[in-house]
């Protein structure tokens, strides 16, 4: 007569959304393998009989997809391939209560800030000797570092604080043995990421503290590359700028989403700048660091949106000349500002804004591109696909920003390594080279 042997659980982490929401997972993965439990990142073979789905609940297309994985996996789970399905992150947090009525077959339902109670339900508790210790998912060579979590800016449009509260610095001194045992680990790029950047230090120093962070940041040994992300318009501190001009391994680069170019529509979504002074500020970081790559984020079809806004938009990315830029269109989120006002403009002039926009920046990235070919620069190799190695400059962010293409069939380089590329041939977002 055969008998049922114990099994052990493995657990498979899903992640959903931005790359704040990877470092909760990297995070999360962590605790429970700190606590002797095998847990995977979303593993291409399912041998996990639990399920944690980290979600998120920005926008409707990213809702549509974390509910469409929560389903996919609750029907896994009804047909006996999983033993357990556990659902956390911003979609969670913000509509937990409907989601545990519509989706019966999820065993529980957690907020952005309740990984301890998580924990619990595999017998766990949140081992606080972990913190600056992390298992990370991307390339070992460039790791995420988040500064803070939540926001306190009123923007109509965003629901993020909603989900993740109000804005809490990290410790200068935390986020620096974060980063050391990071570099002890292998990597070379950090990419710092908050909700919002500039704000950091508000809360624990009673002053923007960025400046100060890069500083000991960039004296952390091993980290080649600092590259900041998110950075809001209002209010920046400029103090950032003088930092990065003096420390070669602070890249010449920004994220800085401003989400329109019409005064008027920047008054509608509540961001506490006009575009007189985004464009003064973009003049002064330009002055300050020459050649510095700007990327920014808009947003087409917010309420009230125009055709005479719209047009000015188009004519302030011509006359900026980003050097990347997306764009999304509007989101009627419940619980925003900007929920109280008529979602007023149609799904299809929303998206053939955006697109307009889209085709514009094609162009403007071509140009830019074409002015590479000739130059050699140093290259961070990411990956190996098809007959290529894959890699970066200092002017591009992992998966959103253009690549750097070298023939693996005439080149062998190392993934984790920065080479020297002299650029060869350029396209609208991307870049092809040979070692020099």
């Amino acid at each position: 007569m055969k008998t049922k042997g114990l099994k052990r659980d493995k657990v498979n982490v899903i992640t959903l959304g931005c790359s704040k929401n990877l470092v909760d997972s990297e995070v999360m993965l962590t605790q429970l393998k700190g606590n002797g439990i095998e847990a995977t990142h979303e593993a291409m073979q399912d041998r996990a009989n639990i399920i944690i789905i980290n979600t998120c609940g920005f926008i409707d297309n990213a809702k549509q997809e974390s509910i469409d994985t929560i389903l996919r996996y609750a029907d896994a789970k009804a047909n006996g391939q999983i033993d357990k399905l556990y659902v956390t992150g911003c979609l969670s947090q913000r509509y937990r209560d409907d989601l545990e009525k519509e989706i019966p077959e999820v065993d529980a339902f957690f907020g952005t800030m309740e990984l301890p109670l998580l924990l619990k339900k595999f017998k766990a508790s949140y081992k606080h000797e972990l913190l600056g210790e992390r298992i990370t998912t991307t390339a070992r060579h460039y790791a995420y570092l988040k500064i803070s979590e939540g926001c306190d800016r009123p923007c109509s449009f965003c629901a993020i604080p909603l989900m993740r509260g109000k804005h809490v610095s990290k410790p200068i001194e935390t986020l620096v043995q974060e980063a050391r045992s990071l570099a002890k680990n292998g990597t070379k790029e950090l990419l710092l990421i908050a909700q919002d950047s500039t704000y950091y230090g508000l809360d624990l120093y009673k002053k923007r503290n960025l400046a100060e962070l890069l500083k000991h940041l960039s004296d952390v040994e091993g980290i080649e590359w600092i590259r900041l992300h998110y950075a809001f318009p209002a209010g920046f501190p400029t103090d950032v700028l003088e930092v990065m001009a003096e420390r070669p391994n602070i890249c010449r680069y920004l994220d800085m989403p401003l989400q329109h170019g019409s005064t008027r529509m920047l008054q509608r979504m509540r961001r506490g700048i006009t575009r007189e002074k985004t464009e003064q500020l973009i003049a002064q970081i330009r002055d300050k660091i020459p050649g510095i790559t700007l990327r920014t984020t808009l947003i087409a079809g917010h309420p009230g949106e125009t055709e005479e806004d719209f047009a000015e938009m188009k004519t302030f990315v011509e006359n900026m000349r980003f050097d990347r830029l997306g764009i999304f269109t509007y989101s009627h989120e419940e619980g925003t500002h900007a929920h109280t006002m008529p979602d007023d403009v149609p799904e299809r002039i929303k998206q053939k804004r955006a697109q307009k926009i889209m085709k514009l920046q094609e162009s403007i990235s071509w140009e830019i591109n074409e002015q590479k070919v000739g130059q050699t620069l140093k290259v961070l190799i990411d990956r190996k696909e098809g007959g290529y190695f894959v890699g970066r400059t200092e002017a591009d962010s992992p998966e959103v920003d253009n690549e750097v293409m070298i023939s693996a069939r005439e080149n062998y380089l190392r993934i984790g390594d920065f080479a020297s590329i002299t650029i060869t041939e350029a396209t609208e977002f991307d870049l092809f080279g040979v070692p020099a």
